[in-house]
Parts: structure tokens; sequence; C-alpha cells
């Protein structure tokens, strides 16, 4: 692991201002908000900015195999088993919002002065984590830190994923100063976490309709990626008549409406295309490829299952009557996630008038949920709107967030 042992200077801070001291890093001027992928200019000028933050508290700051960043409030002695742990990500979708990610952050370093300002030392080893490529907006798989350390991605797998730019993972962690051959489950880091604590802005509107401040996660919906390829004939879209096309642009437009059409027809299900890609992508040429990425998610992990076997009917047919060919192939795939109910109950104590609801939205803590105990504390988002610039949460319920996740994690070393 590599380690930062600089002297600690006692800080004082807020949710708010640590947000605000990030407001200008990442910022995108053509989409709004904030693109901040992985290992980007931005997200690890965040880093570097965490590292500072945690150094600062006096903790221990560690990188570990698989490019998490750890930060430890260590007992007497530095046994680290059965550790408490916080924290959450900061990079972010291509135009995300100011908190997905960055206020669970915030949020437990705040939470560490309220407890340091409580206790001389804890009677618990406490960390905060930053786990990188949560979103998966480099390199296709979400969760993508979490996934290698508990074992939940194949190492290969991970190593050969490319970015955009055909980058692999590989060659880009070894750039930032990893050891691509060693990426993978942690047995010792993942013994020694004895549970997980997560905040996170909500992603919806379960606590607007409540009119409530917070609410405890029960379970995150069943969900994955897809990605299809739709096959055609490249071909000149001056010359070519539109009787002799086979155009896989036109096919995967179809295919779009179609998957709208096939999730409305299954009650809580959502499907979702968000980005689409053509080969070679030029405005006077007709695409031989085009490449497009589906997210499904629904409660009932059958019901994913058959919505994806109904689209990839469906994406054949259409292609067909078109005249092309399509490939579906799963890029990554997440059953429906239940939190550990003693740990909801620890939490209940310090919000006793939480609403327990759950989310359609993917997060560390479903991933280690197998393997550790995991909770998740959700924070009010006024706009109900997430993965864009309209995401917000007010300065009181970020301060009150980060206030209940110090009494949370209190509580829980007794």
């Amino acid at each position: 692991m590599l380690r930062n042992t600089e002297l600690p200077q006692a800080p004082t801070a807020t949710v708010t201002g640590l947000i605000s001291e990030i407001s200008s890093t990442g910022t995108d001027n053509i989409r709004g908000g904030y693109t901040r992928p992985v290992y980007s200019t931005a997200e690890l000028d965040l880093r570097n900015w965490f590292i500072e933050q945690a150094t600062k508290r006096g903790l221990s700051v560690e990188t570990d195999r698989n490019g998490a960043i750890w930060a430890w409030w260590d007992v007497a002695g530095g046994d680290r088993t059965n550790s408490l742990v916080t924290g959450s990500h900061l990079d972010s979708v291509p135009g995300g919002g100011a908190f997905d990610g960055p206020l669970g952050v915030a949020s437990a370093l705040v939470a560490i002065d309220i407890l340091k300002a409580r206790i001389p030392t804890p009677t618990r080893p406490l960390a905060v984590v930053v786990f990188p490529e949560e979103e998966g907006s480099r390199f296709g798989v979400a969760c993508l830190g979490s996934r290698l350390m508990t074992g939940a991605i194949d190492p290969d797998k991970a190593r050969n994923l490319r970015d955009p730019d055909g980058s692999t993972f590989a060659d880009v962690a070894r750039a930032n100063g990893l050891d691509p051959r060693f990426v993978g489950r942690d047995e010792e880091l993942l013994g020694q976490i004895g549970a997980f604590v997560e905040l996170h802005v909500e992603q919806g509107r379960g606590l607007i309709d409540l009119d409530q401040p917070m609410a405890i996660a029960s379970s995150i919906l069943g969900h994955g990626r897809w990605r299809l390829s739709v096959r055609g004939q490249g071909n000149h879209a001056g010359t070519t008549l539109m009787a002799d096309r086979h155009d896989p642009m036109v096919s995967a437009s179809r295919m779009v409406v179609a998957i709208r059409d096939i999730a409305r027809s299954h009650p809580h299900a959502r499907a979702t295309v968000g980005r689409l890609q053509p080969v070679p992508g030029g405005t006077n040429v007709i695409a031989s490829r085009v490449d497009f990425w589906l997210d499904v998610r629904h409660p009932d992990d059958a019901v994913t299952a058959a919505l994806v076997e109904s689209i990839h009917g469906q994406a054949q047919r259409i292609a067909a009557e078109e005249g092309c060919g399509v490939d579906l192939r799963e890029e990554s795939l997440s059953p429906t996630v239940h939190f550990d109910t003693a740990l909801q109950k620890a939490l209940q104590l310090s919000l006793p008038e939480a609403p327990i609801l759950d989310t359609g939205a993917g997060h560390d803590a479903g991933v280690l949920s197998p393997f550790v105990p995991t909770a998740m504390i959700f924070v009010r988002n006024p706009s109900g709107v997430s993965h864009s610039p309209e995401e917000y949460v007010v300065d009181e319920d970020a301060e009150t967030g980060a206030a209940t996740l110090a009494d949370a994690l209190h509580g829980l070393m007794a």
C-alpha cells in the first residue's frame, strides 16, 4: 500500500465548505455540471484534495492495490479488525451534479471532525474510503474499484477494459502508480471491514414526496449494463439510394424506441439508452456499425432477465427487417441487494423518524453487501434530479446528514 505520513493540522470544516472547495474542479462548459472520469486530471485533483483533507485530520492515508484511497483513524495498537468504514466516490458521470459521490466523502470528513471533538481515540477502527470508477463512465463497469476488491469482477476482464480512447484499464492503472498484475480480490482488506455505511444524495423523489430530510436504504434494485452492436453496410450518404441501404443507425433508432415500449409494459421496470456511438461517425457517411449501451433495472431479478431477453429478441427482429445484424453482450450485472437488517436497526437509533426507502441507483455499498454488513443513508435532493447539473442539496440538510452520520458511527462503536 502507498502511505502518506505528513504531519496533521487541526481542520475546521462544514460539508458545504468542503463541497465549495472543489466546486471549480472538473466543470464541464459544454454539458454543464461536472465531468470527472476516473484518473482524469479532475479526478486526480480530487483524490489529492481528499488526501490533503485526511492528512490534516491526522488520518493514516493508504492507496490499496485496486486504487481505492483509505484514510484510517486507528485505535491504540493499530489493530484494524472489525473496522467501521464510511465514504463514497469522487468520479462523476459526464455532466453530472456536484453531490453524487462528493457529498458522502465530505460528510465522512466532517463526521470525523465531530467524533474527534467527542472522543480522543476511537474504540473501534474507523476509515473513510474513496472508491474509484464508481460511475463506470470511463471503462463501462460501475463500481469497478469495489468489484475488484471483492472479486466481483475477474481481474483479467478488468485489466482488458478499454476507455473511449482505446486505453486499457491496465495501462491507465500503471500510469497512475498501480501494478495491474495485482488488481483483484483483497482478502486482507475485506476481512478488516466490520461494517460499511455510505451516505449519498438521494437520486429520486422519495424524500421530497415524504417531506423528510433523510432516509435509510432498504435495498438496491437489480440492474445491469449491456452493449448492443448493430452491423450494417457503411456507404456514401450522397450516392446510396434509400432503397439500397442497410443502415445500422436506423436499426438502432428503432431499437431504442422498442426498448422504451418494452420497459413501459412491465411495472417498476427502468430501461435506458444513454450512449450511442456510430462507426465511423462521419456526417456524410452511412455507418457500418452502431454500438449503444443499455441499462435495465427492476426489483425482481427474474424480470430484469426477461426484459433483456425480450429486448434482444426485438432487436434481432428489427435488425433483420433493416438488412442488418445485431449482437448483445453483458458488461455488468448486479442482483437486487437487501442491506443488512441489524445495521439498519442500529441506524434507526440515530434516525428514528427516517423512512426506509429502496433505490434504483447502484452504489459501492451494494457491491460490498454480500461480503460485509452494509447500510446507506440518503440525504434529500430538492430537485429530485441526479446525474445532472440540477442535482442539489440544501446546506441545512448537508450539515444534518454529516452530524447524523457521526452519531451513527459513534453508536456503532459501542
